[in-house]
């Protein structure tokens, strides 16, 4: 007993209060999070559209969240983490609502569209605030945390969604907006706002204000960053076929909605069990041979899926993947937050989150055209190829995110490109590590 305790004062102990304000946010918007879940069977079984309409609603909903992620990490910055985050939930939920109540494909489309644009504009003013309240040598701990609520959440919502759904799927809509509304109230009532003033000369050129001249320039010439970015991108185009082609196939495999529901629902299972413990098992060692394990991992996973033709046989696919979801996340995380300027974490993030929205647009239209054109077994395969070639490129890049990282980390570093800066002496990726947070964002990207 003593050891449970001392294990989950470990784990929970010591984040500050603004921390589980914002987690608590998190896990009663993702318990509603049903929309999505069973966006492409509410498309194709309630509204009758066809598999290549609805791709099209959803790579527009991703569209959408590339544009709020852009604008909203750029308001971040420049209006402040708490107005954005707030303003980013209510449009979130009117717009639930709206699509919810759409009929034409055009109304859907649109709705999809601007439904994207609000909700993920949330996310940059997450991340930037999460890293604003919690120290660097929690934030591991945290993102882990917020992990696990997310994927709590997400294990709840598709089991009771599916439920939902059979009492109408408008309810999925009107329950989303609730959350997404109580999640709004809890930041108006019990979070402040958390960015800093820069300090004097933080930024070449800068004043007393938020960074607006060069700042985007200066992403784009962070190679470093942008190649964990474009990484990043091929993961979520893997990952991403969960949400639309598995229950396609599924479907084809003669399985139910309220199957696929549970099958899927095992991912959040697993997570919930297993999330907490990770952090301590992937302690110590070099986050980008955890990076490449995990790409690799993911990639077996979905690999598998052309094979399956079972309930229990997809349901092992879930859980092979899920255990590289696992392993990325925490890693993940990380190294954003201290890849990230303080001065330009809000469009650091922004940056960073739209890698996600352009795999949230690219895969279900990609993936529906790989499996009409080359067959359902060369989609899964090509997943699995996409997994290996990207744990090749983080062990190649990895040892240039740590230099990046550790001169991030020292006082009175001023932001300028990396292609114009000498790079220091490396250290070693267990040195890397260890000064990282002690033991992410992303989440399920969907956050």
């Amino acid at each position: 007993m003593r050891t449970v305790r001392g294990w989950f004062r470990e784990t929970t102990g010591g984040l500050p209060r603004t921390f589980w304000y914002l987690w608590t946010g998190t896990l009663i918007n993702r318990l509603g999070s049903f929309v999505l879940v069973f966006l492409a069977i509410y498309l194709t079984q309630a509204r009758h559209f066809s598999a290549a309409q609805a791709g099209l609603v959803m790579g527009l909903w991703g569209v959408g969240g590339a544009v709020g992620t852009t604008v909203g990490g750029t308001l971040v910055d420049r209006w402040g983490r708490r107005p954005t985050l707030l303003t980013a939930h209510l449009g979130a939920a009117t717009m639930m609502l709206t699509l919810g109540f759409a009929r034409p494909l055009w109304a859907v489309a649109v709705g999809a569209l601007l439904l994207g644009t609000f909700a993920e504009a949330a996310r940059p003013a997450f991340g930037a605030m999460m890293i604003d309240v919690v120290p660097e040598r929690d934030r591991l701990r945290a993102f882990s945390l917020n992990y696990w609520a997310i994927n709590l959440g997400f294990a709840c919502a598709a089991v009771l969604a599916g439920l939902a759904a059979e009492a109408g799927y408008l309810l999925l809509f009107v329950v989303d907006a609730a959350t997404t509304l109580v999640t709004a109230l809890i930041i108006f009532v019990k979070v402040g706002e958390t960015r800093r003033a820069p300090a004097t000369g933080a930024v070449k050129g800068a004043t007393s204000g938020p960074p607006r001249v060069g700042a985007l320039r200066t992403i784009a010439a962070d190679r470093v960053f942008l190649g964990f970015v474009v990484l990043n991108l091929f993961g979520a185009l893997v990952f991403l076929q969960h949400l639309s082609m598995l229950p396609i196939a599924m479907g084809d495999a003669g399985l139910s909605p309220a199957t696929y529901g549970s099958v899927i629902a095992l991912n959040g299972v697993l997570i919930v069990v297993g999330q907490l413990f990770v952090p301590r098992l992937i302690r110590g060692r070099s986050r980008s041979h955890v990076l490449a394990l995990a790409s690799v991992v993911m990639g077996v996973g979905f690999g598998l899926t052309a094979f399956a033709d079972a309930a229990w046989f997809f349901g092992l696919t879930v859980l092979i993947w899920t255990l590289g979801e696992m392993l990325n996340s925490p890693s993940n995380a990380t190294l954003i937050a201290e890849l990230s300027p303080a001065e330009l974490r809000g469009r650091y993030q922004g940056v960073f989150s739209l890698s996600w929205q352009v795999a949230g647009a690219v895969a279900p239209l990609l993936g529906g055209l790989v499996r009409e054109h080359a067959g359902n077994a060369t989609l899964w395969l090509g997943c699995a190829g996409i997994g290996a070639a990207t744990a090749l490129a983080h062990l190649l890049s990895g040892p240039a995110r740590e230099r990046r990282a550790a001169r991030l980390r020292r006082p009175g570093t001023p932001v300028v490109p990396v292609a114009a800066v000498a790079p220091p002496a490396p250290p070693s990726a267990e040195a890397g590590v260890r000064s990282a947070p002690a033991e992410p964002v992303t989440a399920r990207t969907p956050a």
